[in-house]
């Protein structure tokens, strides 16, 4: 404990480092600080819009909550699977995906990532700019202009500083919704609520999709976020901590969401963010609640502008070889990728609430097969032997475009139209099940059986332990120490 303290103390306020592997000696943080981050990057308001949204499209306060709870298991499962490679490996998730698609392949996910952050942080734009608007009392577009300077600031200062927030945030969100659940129940009969039962598969599913979809779209970039702690950190200890705090944060928000759109008599669409704060009140009270919501609305957008940068580094660095990003090339990506998702927002933000729905389904078909390639892969197949510097070597083992993950992922994404049903694209199977949509159990579970079976009959070469980088420190106190003792024996 003692050595992480002293490496948190050395390390600089603004990250240094961007999608390099990260050394041991800077290694720092714990365990805890994973749990406080995706609590805070949970208790937000999106967060209660889309648990909201599996009563405003025709589902019962009980089997909403039911099927919400199914959806964050499963999906936190999934996204805690990648959290745990970030110790081991040291790297931002998506490099290591260049093992199953190439290292210019690995660029297909990649893009379709990109967009995934510039839709959340678009949205989560929106909510944050009513929430400031409101505190500020100046309009909703002023408001998306103000929180997307602050995100601009915080992600270019990086890693440490998204930590910080993380647990501020975490604090802030639990002393909000604890008195914004108390507000309700003083306001609603709870339990009338749930005495309203009317179950249908097509609803049950629809909140099992709306949180697994949730939880599965934090995974391409978890592991972001865990690469810095020692590689000696327990898998398992990870695994529960990323885990417990993301479906912690995320089910208690959409319980608050489920409920007040439940109570709320037609009155939430479209008014979101002003009538979860009416649940608590007025003038300073009010205040406060507005604060704490742009606030919280800061770790998440964070964390998806951070990888966003991520992901254009990784591309550009899978083309012209291994990238070290200046701080003012951060400053330029940063400032393109929040540019684009402010504008966004500004464009969309009269029409959020069904687009958003749309959006987040959506996503499902694009990253459930991605998942499951990675998991089964890192898990199943290599077992954690990766050669990390091979990652960075279009002419390494590897290769440039590894065609069978890419073509199991081309059929994982194709394997699910027929099951599809959002506003962008029903698929022709949909009607016959009920207009239930199944697509992410099918993108989950078909990718995997094929990739593994593939896999383990015509993988490239797997090291037979994980490589690692030679660290300069390391090979610089070896050549000191060699030195010393030899011109002792002298």
């Amino acid at each position: 404990m003692a050595v992480n303290n002293e490496r948190a103390g050395s390390t600089p306020l603004i990250e240094r480092r961007s999608i390099d592997y990260i050394p041991e000696a800077e290694r720092h943080g714990r365990l805890f600080s994973q749990f406080t981050l995706w609590m805070g990057a949970n208790l937000q308001i999106t967060a209660i819009v889309t648990g909201a949204l599996a009563v405003v499209l025709g589902g019962d306060v009980f089997w909403s909550l039911i099927g919400l709870l199914i959806g964050q298991l499963l999906g936190g499962g999934v996204m805690a699977l990648h959290a745990a490679q970030g110790p081991k490996l040291g790297l931002p998730q998506m490099i290591s995906s260049r093992v199953q698609f190439g290292i210019y392949g690995a660029a297909i996910p990649i893009v379709l990532v990109c967009l995934m952050y510039l839709g959340f942080t678009a949205t989560g734009t929106v909510l944050s700019g009513q929430a400031l608007g409101q505190l500020f009392g100046v309009s909703d577009s002023v408001g998306i202009l103000i929180f997307a300077s602050v995100i601009v600031l915080v992600t270019v200062l990086g890693y440490r500083v998204i930590h910080w927030i993380g647990r501020v945030a975490s604090v802030i969100g639990v002393i909000a919704f604890v008195f914004l659940f108390w507000r309700l129940m003083s306001q609603t009969d709870v339990g009338a609520l749930l005495q309203i039962r009317h179950f249908s598969w097509s609803s049950f599913l629809l909140a099992v999709s709306l949180a697994a979809s949730w939880q599965i779209a934090f995974g391409p970039y978890v592991a972001d976020y865990s690469r810095y702690l020692p590689s000696a950190t327990s898998s398992v200890k990870t695994f529960f901590a990323a885990g417990a705090g993301s479906v912690i944060g995320a089910q208690v928000a959409m319980i608050l969401g489920v409920f007040a759109a439940a109570s709320a008599n037609g009155q939430f669409a479209g008014h979101e963010v002003a009538y979860i704060v009416g649940l608590g009140g007025t003038g300073a009270t009010a205040a406060l609640l507005y604060f704490s919501i742009a606030f919280g609305k800061v770790t998440i957008s964070t964390l998806n502008s951070y990888g966003s940068f991520m992901c254009i580094a990784t591309i550009i660095s899978g083309f012209k070889g291994h990238l070290t990003v200046t701080r003012m090339q951060r400053l330029v990506f940063v400032l393109f990728i929040v540019g684009a998702a402010t504008l966004i927002a500004l464009l969309g933000q009269h029409s959020f609430l069904g687009a958003f729905k749309s959006f987040i389904l959506f996503l499902l078909a694009f990253f459930t097969p991605w998942s499951a390639i990675n998991l089964v892969d890192y898990y199943c197949i290599t077992r954690e032997r990766y050669d990390v510097p091979a990652l960075a070597d279009p002419n390494g083992c590897y290769g440039r475009w590894n065609l069978l993950g890419i073509s199991v992922y081309v059929f994982g994404v194709l394997v699910q139209l027929p099951f599809i049903s959002t506003k962008f694209y029903t698929g022709p199977l949909v009607a016959a099940l009920g207009d239930v949509d199944i697509s992410w159990i099918i993108g989950l579970v078909l990718p995997a059986a094929v990739y593994y079976l593939c896999a383990k009959k015509w993988h490239s070469t797997v090291p037979d332990r994980l490589i690692l980088p030679v660290e300069q420190n390391s090979t610089q106190q070896a050549k000191t120490s060699g030195a010393g003792r030899a011109a002792a024996q002298a």
